[in-house]
């Protein structure tokens, strides 16, 4: 039986003198609700966070997170209910409100404008001005490298584009504009998500400086270490309710699971099959050959029918490109694919999705790269396969629901997403409905880039399902991950890349934490005792 957050605040005062008097908590919600249109994203929310308190707020994809951050930064207006901020009840209208309470907000989407340079994004609308009034760019430049080298980010060029940034970058280049603020209260929504293991430990060192100065900051994450390494206490929705205000150390993670779901979640990782259930004698769906392409040299490899072939490495060792590559998103400079022993020539994604080789790749940022934030869920899912439901250069609509919705309800996402934008949905379910957009082309082939990035457990356990399922009934995945956790646990064989290329291959009882590791940084320099290193980008 799970403690109540009564009992725990009961037990943790018996002893010592009586109570201090109670400081007004730095945010306080009663009773809030929002709508957005059938969806009921916060229903009668309420919760409070003392001052200067590292608080975490977990919950399932679609529980109210990102809903309540938006709140609190004057994204959306509540339909109901009160928020306190400081002890004065207030109405967050925009931004601007927001910020002027002290309010900053780093969020996982990142907000940065891709088409500016790091400097405009950091001062945007807030740009220093000369004493004409227009904006000085070399003293722009100047405040952000200062604010930048101040966060330990020294390196950044501020004159640099940030579309030429890579993702975990850019999270900090988030992270940094807003903590640089110096505000009362901080929201992290996801901050690790995109971030290495020594980004993580970066993103610690700002989170005990905020907490000297007093700054209370709330952290939104699906992952149970940081919120162990970060947080003195938690808070955890579902179903747009929060279920319990808890301390840290109280609960374990299962407990915390059970909380977020409403269940006991037994088992996480689906059990592998023996070599003989996928063979290793069947010809490849997949094989390369000396490929190359830039960040990738002379990459081997073959990938069968009903195997889950993982791809380990430390950010930057050339992964990214290797799915780029495979998918033809990226040239390929040397060497052959074959696909069910055919060679393959993809100029481009188009020519990788072509029924004759069926490859398909979920992405690294899937609102940028998986999906049109616009269209319904029926669009995204369909356009891949709209050759199957078009007719004399028209689509027949019934037959193209029909098949849409099949595709979904077998990645569980709910029969509204036929008509409601995906912006409208939660990073787990945008992530599954990409995940029925492939498994609707019948394509035998998948590329999965790091697809459970800040999705809630019960989603993951979702995804490691559709992926078993996906591989038992013939399906090749190449897969590659951050957490190494699901490389061991999912993984039927394991490549290691090192600076673009393979150095080691894992197989059976070979494949654990420390190995992949060891490979991964070249076989030295890194701490693999127990807890450390368990985290690779």
């Amino acid at each position: 039986m799970l403690p109540t957050a009564s009992e725990i605040q009961r037990n943790a005062g018996a002893s010592g003198a009586g109570p201090a008097p109670p400081e007004a908590p730095a945010i306080s919600v009663a009773g809030v609700r929002k709508e957005f249109g059938a969806t009921v994203a916060l229903n009668d929310l309420s919760l409070s966070v003392a001052p200067g308190d590292i608080h975490a707020i977990l919950g399932e994809n679609g529980a109210g997170k990102s809903t309540l951050v938006k709140l609190l930064s004057g994204l959306v207006a509540p339909d109901a209910g009160e928020i306190v901020v400081f002890g004065e009840s207030v109405r967050i209208r925009d931004p601007r409100t927001a910020h002027g309470l002290g309010i900053r907000t780093a969020f996982q989407e990142i907000s940065l404008v891709k088409d500016l340079t790091v400097a405009q994004n950091f001062l945007l609308m807030e740009e220093p001005l000369s004493l004409l009034g227009t904006i000085s760019r070399q003293s722009a430049d100047a405040a952000v490298r200062a604010a930048l080298a101040e966060l330990g980010l020294g390196d950044i060029n501020p004159r640099a584009r940030v579309r030429d940034l890579d993702l975990p970058t850019r999270q900090k280049i988030e992270i940094a504009r807003s903590a640089s603020r110096k505000p009362r209260l901080l929201l992290l929504d996801e901050p690790t998500a995109s971030l290495s293991a020594q980004d993580v430990d970066w993103l610690g060192r700002i989170i005990d400086r905020l907490k000297e100065t007093g700054t209370t900051v709330v952290l939104i994450s699906h992952r149970m270490q940081d919120v162990r390494d970060f947080c003195s206490d938690l808070t955890v929705l579902r179903n747009g309710r929060a279920v319990g205000t808890y301390p840290v150390p109280a609960l374990s993670d299962e407990e915390v699971i059970e909380l977020m779901i409403g269940r006991s979640l037994d088992v996480v990782f689906p059990p592998k099959l023996s070599a003989a259930a996928w063979s290793t004698h069947a010809p490849p769906a997949l094989s390369a050959r000396n490929f190359s392409t830039m960040g990738v040299r002379s990459v081997s490899f073959d990938l069968r029918p009903g195997e889950i072939l993982g791809v380990g490495a430390l950010q930057g060792m050339g992964q990214r490109e290797l799915f780029l590559g495979l998918f033809g998103a990226q040239s390929k400079t040397g060497g052959t694919i074959r696909v069910n022993g055919n060679v393959a020539e993809f100029r481009s994604p188009a020519d990788a999705v072509d029924p004759r080789f069926g490859i398909s790749l979920v992405p690294e940022d899937r609102k940028t790269e998986g999906l049109l934030l616009n269209l319904d869920g029926r669009e995204n899912t369909a356009i891949p396969s709209l050759a199957r439901f078009t007719r004399a250069g028209l689509v027949e609509a019934k037959k193209e629901e029909a098949a849409v919705g099949g595709a979904l309800a077998a990645v569980q996402v709910a029969a509204h997403a036929l008509w409601t934008p995906v912006k409208q949905f939660s990073g787990g379910n945008q992530q599954k409905i990409i995940l029925g957009k492939w498994l609707l082309t019948g394509g035998r082939v998948m590329l999965l880039y790091d697809p459970t990035r800040g999705v809630d457990v019960g989603t993951k356990a979702e995804i490691y399902r559709l992926m078993r399922t996906y591989a038992d009934v013939g399906g090749a995945i190449l897969f590659h991950s951050t957490d190494i956790a699901e490389l061991v646990n999912l993984c039927d064989a394991v490549l290691v890349l090192y600076r673009g290329t393979i150095v080691e291959t894992l197989a059976g009882d070979d494949i654990t934490d420390t190995r992949i590791i060891r490979a991964a940084v070249g076989h030295a320099g890194y701490d693999t005792r127990p807890g450390h290193g368990d985290h690779l980008q």
